[in-house]
């Protein structure tokens, strides 16, 4: 809460909630915001996300429509008079074969669905855990992390092809060279600490609203996850 009232963001997009809303208390419900949305896995205690506005969307839905992601509580998409705004915790293929499988599928259908809004040139801004860093830059130790999972070959490929397709990477917009940067540190080993980090979690946007995105920034001194968050001034009507 300290943190939400200190920055206030008209919209706050969070992922890995948790909870079901019945859950939690009121104020947490809210964080204070007059509209907000929850998705929640069906499975207690997984995935999940929220989002928090001051100005209420024309409309908002959870998912697009495929159960296997809808079940896992992973998208809202809110949509706003000059842009439709995904709120996504991509899934984490870590665990096994099976989920690396599942991630790659979401990655592949996450296109799909894109495809027909890329053609119509409706602005789009996808906010999330992305759970794939793009480039070297983007990890503390890129050689050896070649082969984990969030960092592996067909993964970057993926993100070259979502940037190819018209997205862009706001923090490199505004930070292109900038080394040691990172959105997500592990629990172990002291991490955080020594700053053997990952860039994970982005903002993307498509071109229409490159004039309109004024900043763009990590705010890694922010404490309480292992992630912490990142943020964009956007000069739009909402």
């Amino acid at each position: 809460m300290q943190f939400v009232q200190s920055v206030s963001p008209d919209i706050l997009c969070l992922q890995e909630t948790k909870a079901h809303i019945e859950q939690v208390s009121d104020e947490i419900k809210s964080l204070g915001y007059p509209y907000y949305y929850w998705s929640s896995a069906q499975r207690k205690g997984y995935s999940g996300v929220a989002v928090f506005c001051k100005t209420q969307p024309k409309s908002f839905k959870n998912g697009w429509g495929q159960s296997q992601y809808d079940l896992e509580g992973r998208i809202i998409i809110a949509e706003y008079k000059n842009f439709d705004l995904y709120n996504i915790y991509f899934p984490n293929g870590g665990s096994g074969q099976e989920r690396h499988q599942f991630k790659q599928a979401f990655l592949t259908d996450l296109l799909t669905h894109l495809e027909p809004k890329l053609k119509s040139n409706r602005p789009i801004i996808i906010v999330g855990d992305y759970n794939v860093a793009p480039k070297p830059i983007d990890v503390y130790d890129p050689v050896r992390l070649a082969n984990e999972s969030g960092f592996l070959p067909e993964e970057r490929a993926w993100f070259e092809y979502f940037f190819n397709s018209g997205f862009v990477d706001s923090f490199r917009a505004f930070h292109p060279d900038e080394k040691h940067r990172y959105s997500w540190w592990s629990y172990r080993e002291l991490a955080r600490v020594n700053n053997r980090g990952w860039r994970i979690d982005f903002i993307c946007y498509t071109p229409q609203l490159t004039s309109q995105i004024l900043s763009a920034d990590i705010l890694d001194s922010v404490l309480g996850s292992d992630h912490c968050p990142v943020i964009i001034d956007l000069d739009v009507t909402l």
